[in-house]
């Protein structure tokens, strides 16, 4: 990102959209945002200095992010099997944005240093790769992103938007959602942008940033989360190495995680207005055939084969 300064006045000057009920997106740098999540950025930006053994688990929303929490923090630390059972995963691996760099909170009140729990050295972003690219290439940590089918993507946060809604609010129709998926006008989005921003770094900076998809993930869970472990320096080694991957993989399958009491429930954090149980829903590769009309999931492909076909990221159809 450009040093340009985010001031007192900048949401009156750029352009916004209405996305979802009476939110408002604004553009900044060719992506859209809740004010509150730019706010984050800017504090994110000029306070985030992340350690050598920090991990960042970036992601575009819905593309298998808590799924990713739990296997991230169950590969780094193996000792806590009991952590995933009484705390949900977003509590593990805080997100940047909501919980470690609260817009409304002035930078001399934040501080990293209590996050995460236990001293895990996991944070989760959505934020696209050019927005934290001074403070990621200023230290060794690592970037782990991962990403998902952009129709399952997009399926999955219509459905989300469907449970959260607050009563007053209009449904978003798929229709809407459809185009304003396509036109790049949902948060962190452009969706194409953001995945193809932390392709081309992964492809020139392979020991820095790991990239994965949410197919791999569920076609061959065992042998990602191997891989996983080598890219983060915590390999599974010794004879019971087979049985500790597996362990792993049983641990955070969504089936497993969803039966957890904490996961289950209907409270919501003191971070979003979204219940804990949102956050799990089917996890299926290919649930949008089963409510995408055919000429949506055309147009879907037509973008896809320009913006990642055409750039040689053969993914996504």
């Amino acid at each position: 990102m450009e040093s340009s300064h985010l001031n007192d006045d900048y949401d009156s000057s750029l352009p916004k959209e209405k996305w979802w009920g009476n939110l408002e997106l604004h553009q900044f740098h060719g992506y859209w945002f809740w004010l509150p999540s730019l706010q984050a950025a800017q504090q994110i930006k000029n306070n985030f200095r992340p350690l050598p053994t920090d991990v960042i688990l970036a992601s575009f929303p819905k593309t298998g992010t808590t799924w990713l929490k739990s296997l991230l923090y169950s590969i780094v630390n193996r000792s806590s099997k009991e952590s995933l059972i009484l705390n949900h995963p977003h509590e593990l691996v805080p997100s940047l944005e909501i919980q470690v760099y609260p817009h409304h909170l002035p930078s001399s009140d934040i501080s990293a240093d209590n996050f995460p729990p236990a001293g895990s050295g996991i944070f989760n972003t959505h934020l696209p790769y050019q927005f934290l690219a001074d403070n990621v290439n200023s230290s060794a940590c690592k970037v782990v992103y991962v990403t998902r089918n952009p129709k399952d993507t997009l399926n999955s946060m219509w459905h989300f938007l469907g449970k959260s809604k607050s009563p007053e609010t209009k449904p978003w129709t798929l229709d809407v959602a459809v185009d304003k998926f396509c036109r790049g006008v949902v948060p962190f989005g452009p969706y194409y942008d953001h995945v193809l921003e932390y392709w081309k770094e992964s492809l020139e900076k392979p020991q820095k940033v790991y990239f994965i998809t949410y197919e791999e993930l569920k076609n061959d869970p065992k042998t990602q989360v191997k891989k996983l472990a080598e890219f983060l320096g915590c390999p599974f080694v010794g004879d019971d190495k087979e049985l500790e991957v597996e362990m792993v993989v049983k641990s955070c399958s969504i089936e497993t995680l969803k039966n957890h009491e904490v996961n289950k429930s209907n409270d919501s954090p003191s971070w979003s207005p979204v219940p804990y149980n949102s956050f799990f829903r089917q996890g299926e590769v290919g649930d949008h055939k089963n409510h995408f009309k055919s000429e949506m999931i055309e147009r879907l492909d037509a973008i896809t084969r320009e913006k990642f076909h055409g750039s040689d990221f053969m993914y996504g159809i």
